[in-house]
């Protein structure tokens, strides 16, 4: 029921906003739309608090989604709970610890910690270079049947979704969306901390839905 919920509200959005194929003008250039700068591969399982969860194995690898990355840029250090720990759906799974800011992230499923991944506590980066890749945080023993899979949004549910944010994102950057490109079209690195210097956390807790965590 909520995902049928969701799936008549983005309609609804998208019927609202303007075409998703329109383009901006950014000093007389034509510049690609939010909504294109953000891959989300199939065979995944995406929650709304831009987190990624895919069965393997008999367990569950999760990380953060490219939209997550592209706003926050580089991490500087990743907390995780203990392996044997007990996560919750939509309850912080891991924090990133960004220049003097903490970020936390939703774990897209219920289940058990029982493996980090090293590489990337060791070096946050590739989360950046491969976010659903080499760039996974962790490995759960789910609970439960699927662990909540049924909850998470996938293929096009999830592209909608992302369009939805990207709009949302877009309309806080009015003024200022010349300043996020770098040459070629792509984006900066930490958009949100280009947007907001002095209150980037903020916004990114707002997108990845843990200001009230």
């Amino acid at each position: 029921m909520v995902i049928a919920f969701l799936g008549l509200l983005i309609l609804f959005w998208r019927f609202l906003q303007k075409p998703a194929g329109s383009t901006l003008q950014v000093a007389g250039m034509p510049m690609p739309t939010f909504e294109s700068w953000f891959n989300l591969p199939k065979g995944f399982y995406y929650h709304q608090g831009h987190s990624w969860a895919i069965p393997q194995d008999g367990l569950m690898k999760v990380g953060i989604d490219d939209f997550a990355q592209k706003i926050i840029g580089p991490v500087n250090a990743i907390d995780a709970p203990p392996v044997g720990s007990s996560l919750e759906q939509g309850g912080v799974g891991w924090r990133f610890h960004i220049d003097s800011k903490t970020i936390g992230v939703l774990s897209p499923v219920k289940g058990e910690v029982v493996e980090i991944n090293k590489k990337v506590f060791e070096n946050p980066d590739i989360i950046n270079q491969d976010p659903y890749g080499e760039g996974w945080v962790m490995r759960l023993r789910p609970s439960g049947k699927d662990a909540g899979l049924r909850n998470l949004l996938t293929e096009k549910l999830a592209q909608a979704w992302t369009s939805i944010t990207a709009d949302a994102l877009m309309e806080k950057m009015a003024g200022e969306i010349g300043a996020v490109y770098q040459d070629g079209g792509t984006p900066l690195a930490g958009v949100a901390r280009i947007l907001d210097p002095d209150d980037w956390d903020k916004l990114v807790r707002e997108f990845l839905l843990t200001e009230e965590t």
